[in-house]
């Protein structure tokens, strides 16, 4: 059975962020399509009804956690606005992106496993606002690379980002694999980065 996430004083917690904060742990632990929005909402110790009020459905409900999620890793990226050499933006950006996963890893699961998911519904969850803000990030980024003419001339920029971004996903995703069900793949943050940083040569012009 699950326990009673840490939500800290129930008095000073909305029920809003209790039932983000359970929804997260139960999807995590049981599954998406296991967990329903009954044990969401006593987990968080309020209602079914206040649960539907705020987030509509239990799609709407981890679609929140989503967008929570890459908001806040686009609210972290604002560490790079002193950073003057756009290459290296996009290596913090890197390390953002892995290290915030690695903190936590329950929203790790949720967007590796259940993230790209269709629903009965029939909608793709992962495209929210924050994933869409945080895409606008890394392409302003890459934009700054071409016009500092460290970006090879004939790389598309949209199709470097969507590589970046499907390649780091299935390295979390096998790491996490890994750890489940003793998939081979033992490697941690540092080793993704390494692979990054042994790529990131390729992208600059020739003579640079």
């Amino acid at each position: 059975m699950a326990t009673a996430p840490n939500v800290g004083d129930p008095k000073s917690t909305s029920s809003r962020d209790r039932i983000l904060q359970s929804a997260k742990q139960l999807f995590a632990s049981r599954g998406y399509e296991n967990t329903s929005t009954v044990a969401i909402a006593r987990m968080a110790g309020t209602s079914e009804s206040q649960l539907m009020k705020h987030f509509g459905s239990k799609e709407g409900l981890l679609e929140a956690i989503f967008d929570e999620g890459w908001i806040s890793l686009a609210e972290s990226v604002k560490q790079i606005e002193g950073i003057s050499s756009p290459r290296d933006k996009l290596t913090k950006l890197v390390e953002l992106m892995i290290g915030a996963m690695e903190k936590d890893p329950e929203l790790k699961q949720l967007f590796l496993l259940e993230g790209r998911r269709v629903r009965k519904e029939g909608h793709m969850v992962m495209m929210t606002r924050g994933f869409q803000q945080f895409v606008k990030v890394a392409d302003s980024i890459l934009s700054e690379m071409r016009a500092a003419h460290q970006l090879r001339p004939d790389i598309n920029a949209e199709a470097l980002r969507s590589a970046f971004l499907g390649m780091f996903e299935g390295l979390l995703r096998d790491q996490l694999l890994a750890k489940m069900m003793n998939f081979p793949s033992n490697y941690t943050a540092a080793d993704m980065n390494k692979i990054f940083q042994v790529l990131l040569p390729a992208l600059a012009p020739a003579g640079r």
